[in-house]
């Protein structure tokens, strides 16, 4: 296996740095989001990310872990104590996440258009959102209404409320017709 390597990327929001691997994180477009230990049960890399002082949540996709930080912390010292905990979790052989555990994403879709929206969000939509550190979850869609969680880096950014109108929402539009507006859970 050839070395780890983690690069570290800024999102739109300050208060979430991406950290790049290398390596498979999370199996297909899976994601997986842990503000607390507790929830965290089924990942050890979470918790262990989780129990560095000042981290405030972890979220896990295909290729990188997006860290948000508690307010009062700087991202100096906390940036570096985030890498070495990925790289000495990874280097000891511990897993990502437990094999039994089998994220409910994405949502069982009940109509074709519900499986059309899908398909723009997983195609289009979620490669510039996972670029930015985050993802998007499709929740549901009523009346021309599109349900989403904006997940990771997103979640709480400055600029997500202009992401959510100009980006997802004017994207769904194009490819799907159907749809009016998309609102945020």
């Amino acid at each position: 296996m050839s070395s780890l390597r983690i690069e570290i990327e800024e999102t739109p929001n300050p208060e979430t740095l991406k950290f790049l691997l290398n390596i498979q994180v999370l199996k297909g477009m899976g994601a997986a989001s842990f503000s607390d230990f507790e929830e965290a049960k089924n990942s050890p890399m979470a918790q262990h990310i989780l129990h560095i002082d000042g981290v405030k949540s972890v979220f896990l996709a295909s290729n990188f872990i997006s860290v948000t930080k508690k307010e009062e912390f700087e991202w100096d010292m906390l940036s570096t104590n985030i890498q070495a905990a990925i790289m000495d979790h990874i280097s000891a052989g511990y897993p990502i996440m437990i094999e039994e555990y089998v994220a409910d994403y994405p949502n069982g879709l009940k109509t074709e258009l519900e499986k059309q929206i899908s398909d723009v969000i997983d195609l289009k939509i979620r490669p510039a959102v996972q670029a930015d550190g985050g993802d998007i979850e499709m929740c549901g869609f009523e009346d021309g209404v599109v349900f989403v969680r904006m997940q990771g880096a997103c979640s709480g950014c400055p600029q997500s409320l202009f992401t959510l109108k100009a980006g997802i929402e004017r994207t769904l539009k194009h490819f799907v017709p159907e749809v009016v507006s998309v609102e945020q859970v």
